[in-house]
């Protein structure tokens, strides 16, 4: 299991069918009504895509100071400099204000910083290499809101400065003459979650007024879309519309670096959805930044020539590969510090070396966040410095956190899903102490457990065909807030399976009832899943097609998969015996005979859960429990005589037996002397009535 507990959605089974009596196909129906959408009329909304922003960009605050300024810098002939970040919303948002700027005749300098050697954020020596090449006026995209120094040096200089940012801000905005942010507590902008690239579409759409808005909007979406993506925004208002609409547009954008890294990864001419973007051309782009290499990304995305194009897109694709080489090995030493934590140190993960790429860190906190389900802040020291990403977990909010520390960093910058902060080594230790008792009182003690959202089980398999897969497309574009639905098959059995890809990924076929499913699992094996064939299990997954030779078929894409617990037939019928049994309820001679075991099974038994229970108590569920229990001591009727053989094991005072929420906590008692198993008055009966 990759998740210590999954939430299955539970819809109201009269909600889905009064979608699907409406027209909409059953899993799609089953996904609104899991999310609370639960009427046509609400259906058509939701599922109703704009394909305009209607909202007006001067509505922002600042945005008409903006406007002005920048207006009076093209009409006058003056040098700009646009600084951005170097992620991928930082690079798109560079680039779609440098074409739009370099459209209309202006003389652009583009300066985005390199992560390792300057760090996030706006610097006095940038600017000043700015300012010395002729700008008179510096644009900020993606970033700028913290800071204020850097923004009062720039005005000493006699450059005019605009910053368009969508990061949290500080109680003090910078001295700029525009501070374009949506998180702005004066801004009334009705929608707060635009991405840095999306606040950098708005200055284009103000800057080329409402009779051009149309045009500009179908040039820039398809940019807008990839950085919004990247960025995990929420999924929902202006945000769905640009994504919506930039992936219409992607295959026809006139920036050949799309179509020639499309090309390389091989997605020209095929479909492409938030998925593609997410998990394959956002971090082919992230890549460049986090090695060292910003300006290739950047340079990939203004290119006009497609054979310059096709030569960044390879290198691009070459450095993405090398980030992966050295994210595992990061991966792989964090896992080591993380064995040596003291127990008060797991709540939020605090993890430091110099040896580790700063520009990968982030990735690494990312996954660490997810397995560990806790905040993590992976730290990369340079001469007694360190330079740390953090990444959240449970609704935690990075930004805040941050802020109450302020004392123990050099400085901090991001959001509350997200951040990034420079601190002295010395200081670590007590940032560690101080971070996980937040984590923890912000929790009320009771620490989060890595849990997976399902949105349902499946229950209508016959439905589940090409057909209605395909129409869950409907429900794109993914992302934060609507992320892309999970179903569960509940007891199912393993009928096959088999490792692919060099032993890295397994292939499965799984089986309920006359019901058949192909099924993927990347990045796992059998034996982590503890699964071979004929294992019962629950599976939650992805639904798919899958294309090989011409031929379209559905696939599962698991996200989990997990001893099921569900109880088969057989199962349900061996627990309620058991259970008649030990409340003295009537049984039929064919029963008791069913229930009777002898002492070598009992023995068996005792001497495999005993071997268990002497390394520590187990807390597990139930039904897995006793199959793989039942398993190991064997036998005929083994998981009845062994479900059984708990109960009298509790009676005689062998162990501490309780239940809860079908789950299972088993304690070892101390002995003295031999015990009489017989003694128990289930078997009494059972011995007398057979006699």
């Amino acid at each position: 299991m990759k998740f210590e507990k999954w939430n299955i959605g539970t819809p109201v089974q009269q909600d889905v069918d009064l979608l699907c009596a409406a027209g909409y196909p059953y899993l799609l129906s089953t996904v609104l009504a899991a999310r609370g959408i639960v009427t046509p009329e609400s259906a058509a909304e939701f599922l109703d895509r704009e394909r305009c922003l209607s909202i007006s960009p001067l509505l922002m605050k600042d945005m008409d100071k903006a406007v002005a300024r920048i207006q009076k810098a093209i009409a006058e002939g003056e040098t700009v400099a646009v600084f951005g970040d170097y992620d991928v919303d930082g690079i798109t948002s560079t680039v779609v204000v440098m074409d739009y700027l370099k459209r209309c005749g202006v003389s652009c300098l583009r300066y985005i910083p390199r992560r390792i050697e300057d760090g996030y954020g706006l610097s006095k020596e940038a600017i000043l290499n700015l300012w010395e090449q002729g700008a008179t006026l510096m644009i900020t995209v993606d970033c700028g809101i913290t800071g204020n120094e850097e923004v009062d040096y720039a005005n000493s200089l006699g450059m005019d400065v605009v910053i368009t940012d969508h990061h949290e801000c500080k109680e003090m905005l910078p001295n700029a003459l525009a501070v374009v942010d949506p998180h702005r507590e004066d801004c009334t902008y009705p929608f707060q979650h635009l991405a840095g690239v999306g606040v950098a579409l708005k200055l284009v759409l103000a800057l080329g007024g409402e009779s051009r808005e149309d045009a500009l909007f179908a040039r820039y979406s398809a940019l807008a879309a990839i950085g919004t993506i990247a960025d995990v925004m929420l999924m929902e208002g202006e945000n769905r519309t640009i994504v919506h609409c930039g992936l219409e547009s992607l295959p026809h954008t006139d920036f050949v670096g799309v179509h020639a890294l499309l090309k390389e990864v091989g997605l020209l001419g095929k479909p492409i959805t938030s998925i593609q973007i997410g998990f394959v051309l956002a971090p082919r782009i992230n890549a460049a930044g986090r090695m060292g290499e910003v300006d290739l990304a950047a340079d990939l995305l203004m290119t006009s020539d497609p054979a310059e194009a096709e030569e960044l897109a390879r290198a691009l694709c070459e450095l993405n590969r090398e980030r992966q080489s050295v994210e595992q090995a990061i991966c792989a030493d964090a896992m080591r510090q993380i064995q040596t934590l003291r127990d008060e140190d797991r709540s939020a993960l605090v993890l430091a070396s110099e040896k580790w790429h700063q520009g990968v860190v982030g990735i690494v906190a990312s996954r660490l966040s997810e397995k560990f389900s806790c905040p993590s802040f992976m730290i990369h020291i340079n001469d007694g410095m360190g330079k740390g990403s953090c990444r959240s977990y449970g609704g935690f909010n990075l930004f805040s956190v941050l802020e109450s520390c302020s004392d123990l960093l050099d400085g901090f910058g991001g959001h509350e899903l997200a951040a990034g902060f420079t601190i002295q080594e010395e200081n670590i230790p007590a940032f560690r102490t101080r971070m996980n008792r937040f984590v923890r009182s912000s929790m009320d003690g009771e620490l989060p457990v890595s849990s997976l959202e399902v949105d349902a089980p499946v229950l209508n398999l016959g439905a589940v065909t090409l057909s209605e897969v395909e129409h869950l497309s409907m429900l794109e574009p993914y992302g934060s807030g609507n992320p892309r639905p999970v179903f569960a098959l509940l007891g199912a059995t393993v009928d096959a399976v088999q490792s692919v890809g060099q032993g890295k990924h397994l292939k499965l076929r799984l089986s309920k009832g006359s019901a058949r499913f192909d099924a993927i699992f990347f990045s796992a094996t059998a034996e982590e899943c503890d699964i071979v064939g004929g294992s019962r299990v629950d599976a939650a997954f992805y639904l798919q097609t899958n294309t090989f030779r011409n031929q379209t078929s559905l696939q599962l894409q698991l996200v989990d998969i997990r001893p099921s617990l569900t109880a088969s037939r057989h199962e349900a019928e061996a627990l309620e015996l058991r259970e008649r049994c030990c409340s003295n309820a009537a049984l039929t001679a064919q029963e008791k005979s069913r229930l009777r075991t002898s002492r070598e099974q009992f023995g068996a038994c005792w001497t495999v859960l005993e071997r268990q229970l002497r390394k520590g108590k187990i807390e597990t569920a139930e039904l897995p429990f006793l199959r793989r229990l039942a398993v190991a001591a064997g036998g005929n009727e083994s998981f009845l005589r062994t479900a059984l053989a708990l109960e009298v094991f509790a009676e005689r005072g062998l162990i501490v037996l309780e239940r809860n929420n079908g789950r299972v906590r088993l304690c070892l008692m101390p002995m003295q002397g031999k015990v009489d198993l017989f003694a128990c008055p289930y078997l009494q009966r059972l011995q007398s009535e057979l006699r």
